[in-house]
C-alpha cells in the first residue's frame, strides 16, 4: 500500500509536468550595424586607402612572344587572286549560297555569264584574312557559312538582281559598289537609279534652258527698250506735223 501511494506521489523518472511556462521576448541582436550619418559616409569614401599598384620588377616574369603564323604558298596564292578581284572590279557582291546542286549553280554561271558577270569562290578564312586591315574590313561580317562572290568590271546591278530572283537558293547579303559598302536593300535602291548617260542628258538639258532663258531676259531689255523709243518717235514726228500746218 504504501510503495503504491510513494509510486503515485513522486514522479516518474524522465517525466515533465503538462503545463510549462515559456518566455517569449525578443533577442537582443547586436550584429547589426549601426546606421552611419551621410556626411560620415562621404568623409569615409573620401579618405580611404587606395594601395598603390604592385610594380612589377623588370625580368621577374618571361617576356610573352606572339607566334607568328605565316600563310601558306596556296593562301599566298589565293590572297593575291582576291586582289585582282577587288582592284579591277567594281562591283563585289556577296552571296549566300543555300544547298544549291551543281546543276543549278552551272545555270546560274551561264546566266551571268551573259552579263559579264562572273562567280568566284574563296574560302572565307582567306577572305576575312584579306580584308581585316584594308579599305573593305567592314565586309567580314558578310563571310559566314557558304558564300559566292559575284564579280564584274561594271556594276551591273539590275542585271544581278534579275538572274538571282529565278534562283532562290541564292540570297544576297550586300555588295561593295564603287568602293560603296551597301546593304541588300541598298543594292535594290541603287539599282532603281536612273544610268549615267540619262542623268548626263538631264543635266545638259538643264543648263542648256537655262542659257537659254538667261539670253531671253537680257536680250528683252534692250528690244523693249528700243521699241518704247520708236514709239516716243512716233508720237513725236505725228504731233509736229499739225503744228506745221498751222503755222503755214
Amino acid at each position: 500500500m504504501a510503495a503504491t501511494l510513494c509510486v503515485k506521489v513522486l514522479p516518474k523518472q524522465g517525466w515533465l509536468p503538462l503545463i510549462q511556462t515559456v518566455r517569449h521576448g525578443s533577442k537582443a541582436v547586436t550584429r547589426h550595424r549601426r546606421p552611419m550619418h551621410i556626411l560620415k559616409q562621404k568623409l569615409m569614401a573620401v579618405t580611404e586607402y587606395i594601395p598603390p599598384a604592385r610594380v612589377i620588377p623588370p625580368g621577374a616574369y618571361p617576356p610573352q612572344s606572339k607566334q607568328v603564323q605565316e600563310d601558306s604558298a596556296f593562301m599566298v596564292v589565293m590572297k593575291r587572286n582576291l586582289k585582282n578581284v577587288f582592284q579591277h572590279s567594281k562591283m563585289v557582291a556577296v552571296v549566300q549560297n543555300n544547298a544549291s546542286n551543281a546543276e543549278d549553280m552551272m545555270m546560274l554561271k551561264h546566266r551571268l555569264h551573259k552579263h559579264g558577270i562572273s562567280v568566284k569562290f574563296f574560302p572565307n578564312q582567306v577572305v576575312r584574312s584579306f580584308i581585316k586591315d584594308g579599305l573593305f574590313s567592314n565586309m567580314a561580317p558578310l563571310f559566314i557559312g557558304p558564300t559566292v562572290l559575284f564579280v564584274s568590271e561594271e556594276p551591273k546591278v539590275k542585271e544581278m538582281l534579275s538572274t538571282l530572283r529565278a534562283s532562290p537558293q541564292m540570297t544576297l547579303l550586300g555588295a561593295c559598289i564603287d568602293n560603296a559598302l551597301l546593304s541588300a536593300q541598298g543594292v535594290v535602291s541603287y539599282s532603281k537609279l536612273p544610268s549615267v548617260s540619262v542623268v548626263q542628258g538631264e543635266l545638259v538639258s538643264g543648263l542648256t534652258m537655262l542659257t537659254s532663258h538667261t539670253a531671253s531676259l537680257l536680250q528683252r531689255h534692250p528690244a523693249h527698250l528700243s521699241a518704247l523709243l520708236q514709239q516716243y518717235v512716233k508720237q513725236q514726228s505725228s504731233e509736229g506735223a499739225p503744228k506745221a500746218e498751222e503755222a503755214t
